[in-house]
């Protein structure tokens, strides 16, 4: 798991110096951002986003996406939402002395606003749209883009559904492949 969370932090190859299943967790991470970026239904998604906000629109969208992994959580685990994002902040704080330092920055604002947990709510997801709009510099107006989730929330949750199928599919097969590298090395 703190792989697959930190994996955006991480630059190239400067990880080999983590444990395995650290290792495994940002190459998955990086795998579905590949399939996710390449997949049918994200790129519609992002088609309705991009005269807007440009090369902004693949960042939007994997954010509305969390917001309905996070609306629709009991869908997709038997453990409650509000266990799952305290058992990671418990996990990132435990792990602190691996963590980038960019992870180390956003960890205290993450926890105190409960970004994870507050992703279900459409207030949580201006919450990060406002945030990222400041760290791009009012670039792409980003924080624009909650009018888009009110406007279109049908239309994204079903592109949503549609490709969380697929994306659980390959998540599966991309963990056994990782594994079965891993007990050949």
């Amino acid at each position: 798991m703190i792989g697959n969370f930190i994996a955006d932090h991480i630059k190239g190859n400067q990880f080999t110096h983590l444990s395995s299943e650290i290792q495994q967790g940002i190459k998955l991470h990086r795998e579905i951002d590949t399939f996710t970026d390449a997949h049918k239904i994200t790129r519609i998604s992002k088609r309705r986003l991009h005269k807007r906000y440009g090369l902004f629109a693949g960042i939007i969208i994997d954010i509305f996406y969390d917001h309905y992994l996070a609306k629709n959580w009991s869908n997709y685990s038997a453990m409650p939402l509000d266990i799952y994002v305290n058992s990671v902040y418990q996990l990132l704080d435990h792990q602190k002395e691996i963590l980038p330092e960019k992870t180390l920055q956003l960890m205290p604002y993450m926890i105190q606003y409960n970004w994870l947990y507050n992703y279900q709510y459409k207030e949580g997801i201006k919450s990060v749209l406002n945030g990222m709009n400041r760290r791009t510099n009012n670039k792409g107006q980003i924080d624009l883009a909650i009018e888009d989730l009110y406007q279109l929330d049908e239309d994204f949750e079903k592109d949503f559904q549609l490709f969380f199928e697929d994306l659980q599919i390959f998540s599966h097969q991309k963990i056994k492949q990782l594994q079965q590298q891993n007990t050949q090395t």
